[in-house]
């Protein structure tokens, strides 16, 4: 049997509670501070790791008392290679493991030649610097500069097999936020099957919490779901490859009577686009793991001699004030320290896409109609949407057939653009680089590029077969003709959908021992090819959409600093599908387009609703009357206006569409100079109500202002024009009732 031994790296830490993580080597134990929080875990005397704690801060290290571990439980095994009195189906286990006497929710599982999956966690070293490694092929959060982060690794084996497991942990010292991953390697004598490896499991010591999860549908994503935690397991997961519409791979475990500024809430955030399980198990001594991670379905990856398998990131975040402070802490991280680029500070713009207004029948003459229109209501950007390549005049063919259609398209893909950006705007193009239409060039060349497994029937899904992203060969040629088309012209903008989602996962490339790799390669091809095109176009936009929000997920913000909420742009519905994404994004990644959905609504409350986060349009101009038209004229000039404090501030949800007759949200800026006040009524004769503000600086005085007015309107609010303090607003409150069904009012305060 092969005994495996880390080298012994010098350990770099400082005695004292200054230091955001720290080792007590009387205590043998680490402790990992935040501003506000405090996430410690024990090394046992048989090298074990056991959680201790997660919550509010806390200064001391001698707290190992905090196992509580009953003893004498009946039925299970008593002890355990040495950790003394007590099993492992009630320790609260900081990595735990499969087949060796615990008997909840693992980790990690294998399958070694034998044909035995158990495996063990055993501590041997660590390592504290300063900074935050990437990593490898994976999105995560990352250090603007070394001083921001410090990383904790925390090195275990497993003497039984040779597996080599780094436990990563990154503290954010401004901003109450803790990273977890995990990397194995097989240093080992004999290739490992790897069967399930999560990326992050906390033990809580209560189960008196509820669960708040987003789920859905597709065009209803999203929306909030809360329950209170019950013996046993309760969980989101999705086998589709994709995040999925139905459910979002974000919890928070929340105290029974948490509200948006009252109680202990903790959020789970995993940086990841692929199938993913995150959930709770309440076990029978009232303890409650938490776990999240790649799904462990229909999943194995083959690690020969040497070989490492990298899980990826879970953003964690507690709050002791509320839901509303978690939320606003995603917000930073995921703000300035998740997305990237050019894109990721300066101001962004105010997009037409012309899907709505054509659908598939548009050439050169309508794409430049459309952007005289909306040059002249200072909208910045066009975007052409699907149907500019190959012979695509329905959504029947031509996907990965990447070249323009010139029936279409007269004169070229550049001259369209010359000519788009001759009326001032931007030029954006839409791709859909995953699919394969079985009725196009390519898939006639190459049948074998789609995923399959030979044999059985390929099933298709809105006339598509899903390109396999985990070969490099397809890879490689989708991203050329990529390439090819974004060096044509100067297109500054990519909306990059993805119309369905995974079956039939096989090749004819892989051995049989890799085919349940296709899950996650593709996932890695996918980043792959976005990080390709933020390389060798730096100053590009990319947008990502899913069939609307079944990728809306951390793991996608690292590319794309916005994402498509949903297909369903119906304000009434955006409503519901905005708040419930609020609770881990920022406003800035939301993008919301003003469309002709829900004509019944006016052209005001659809703008309104899509203002308060990423305002875009998906309308015909031509179809809104003169009043109209000067609306969005100037609604655009307001939106350039609050754009800073909505994109920037702290949002604070004020009236929550799921409990009462309307929809509240302030955002404040940093310095609480600036506040902007977003209230949507969608009901009828809706209750006179205040709606009190927060996050204001008390001692301020504001001076209230309507904007988005009709034109030649004049404000119905008694508080237009008005100067209140802070401490007013946030104690009082403003009345903004007026009687009509889908009114609406955006309040400018400074």
């Amino acid at each position: 049997m092969l005994y495996y031994s880390y080298p012994k790296p010098e350990n770099q830490h400082q005695r004292g509670n200054e230091m955001p993580i720290i080792y007590d080597e009387k205590k043998r134990v680490f402790k990992l501070d935040t501003p506000n929080t405090t996430y410690a875990f024990h090394v046992t005397n048989s090298n074990h790791l056991l959680h201790l704690y997660y919550g509010a801060s806390i200064p001391e290290t001698d707290i190992t008392h905090m196992l509580r571990i009953p003893n004498d439980e009946p039925f299970v095994p008593s002890t355990h290679d040495g950790m003394g009195p007590h099993s492992f189906d009630c320790a609260a286990i900081e990595f735990p493991t499969s087949g060796v006497a615990d008997f909840r929710e693992p980790c990690m599982q294998l399958m070694d030649k034998y044909g035995m999956s158990a495996c063990e966690c055993y501590y041997d070293s660590y390592a504290i610097y300063k900074g935050k490694k990437k990593l490898e092929g994976l999105p995560a959060t990352y250090a603007n500069t070394d001083d921001e982060v410090t990383s904790l690794e925390v090195y275990c084996k497993d003497p039984h097999n040779g597996l080599e497991i780094t436990l990563q942990y990154s503290v954010f010292e401004k901003l109450d936020v803790i990273t977890r991953s995990v990397k194995v390697k097989n240093g080992g004598a004999d290739p490992i099957e790897l069967r399930r490896l999560l990326s992050a499991c906390v033990e809580l010591d209560s189960k008196d919490y509820d669960m708040i999860t987003l789920y859905g549908t597709w065009a209803r994503e999203r929306h909030v779901q809360r329950n209170p935690l019950h013996f046993g397991k309760q969980l989101v997961d999705s086998c589709r490859g994709a995040t999925s519409h139905a459910h979002n791979n974000f919890i928070a475990i929340v105290d029974h009577k948490a509200t948006e500024d009252y109680g202990d809430c903790y959020g789970f955030a995993l940086c990841y686009s692929g199938s993913f399980v995150a959930g709770c198990e309440v076990n029978q001594y009232e303890k409650t793991r938490v776990f999240s991670g790649i799904n462990p379905y229909d999943f194995s990856w083959h690690l020969d001699l040497g070989e490492e398998f990298q899980a990826p990131e879970v953003i964690m975040v507690f709050s002791a004030s509320g839901i509303g402070t978690m939320s606003r802490t995603f917000h930073d991280v995921m703000r300035n320290n998740l997305t990237r680029g050019k894109w990721k500070d300066i101001r962004r713009p105010i997009l037409i896409n012309n899907w709505e207004a054509t659908y598939f029948n548009f050439d050169t003459d309508k794409l430049l109609d459309i952007a005289r229109e909306s040059a002249k209501a200072g909208i910045e950007m066009l975007v052409m949407d699907d149907g500019w390549f190959g012979h695509r005049n329905d959504d029947k063919s031509s996907l990965g057939d990447w070249f323009v259609n010139e029936d279409k398209i007269k004169g070229g893909l550049k001259h369209l653009v010359d000519e788009v950006n001759k009326l001032g705007l931007k030029f954006g193009i839409w791709f859909e680089p995953e699919m394969i239409s079985p009725d196009s060039e390519l898939y006639k060349a190459h049948p074998d590029w789609c995923i399959h497994i030979p044999g059985r029937p390929r099933t298709p899904c809105r006339s598509q077969l899903v390109i396999d992203f985990s070969r490099k060969d397809v890879r490689d040629y989708i991203y050329g003709q990529m390439y090819k088309i974004l060096s044509s012209a100067n297109i500054e903008y990519v909306k990059w959908d993805m119309n369905r989602q995974l079956c039939e996962v096989g090749n004819e490339v892989l051995p049989p021992e890799r085919q349940r790799e296709i899950w996650h390669r593709y996932v890695l091809g996918v980043y792959e090819i976005q990080e390709r095109l933020l390389t060798d176009f730096p100053d590009l936009l990319l947008e990502n959409c899913a069939g609307g929000g079944s990728r809306f997920d951390a793991g996608m913000l690292y590319y794309s600093p916005q994402i498509w909420c949903s297909d369903d742009t119906d304000p009434y519905e955006r409503i519901y599908i905005q708040w419930g994404l609020s609770k881990f994004f920022p406003a800035k990644t939301m993008s919301s387009h003003v469309t002709n959905w829900n004509r019944n609504t006016s052209v005001k409350f659809r703008t309104d609703a899509c203002s308060s986060c990423k305002l875009g349009f998906d309308i015909d101009l031509k179809s809104l009357s003169a009043e109209e038209y000067q609306f969005v004229k100037q609604a655009v000039s307001n939106y350039d206006l609050m754009k800073p404090v909505i994109f920037d501030g702290d949002l604070y949800r004020l009236v929550s569409p799921y409990e009462g007759n309307h929809c509240a949200i302030n955002y404040v800026s940093k310095d609480h100079q600036r506040a902007v006040l977003f209230d949507l009524h969608p009901r009828y004769m809706e209750p006179l109500t205040t709606v009190r503000l927060q996050g204001l600086d008390p001692d301020r005085t504001y001076t209230v202002r309507e904007t988005n007015l009709m034109p030649g309107k004049k404000s119905e609010l008694t508080c237009d024009g008005k100067q209140y303090s802070g401490d007013y607003l946030m104690k009082v409150g403003l009345s903004v009732f007026t009687p009509r069904t889908g009114n609406s009012h955006v309040l400018i305060l400074e």
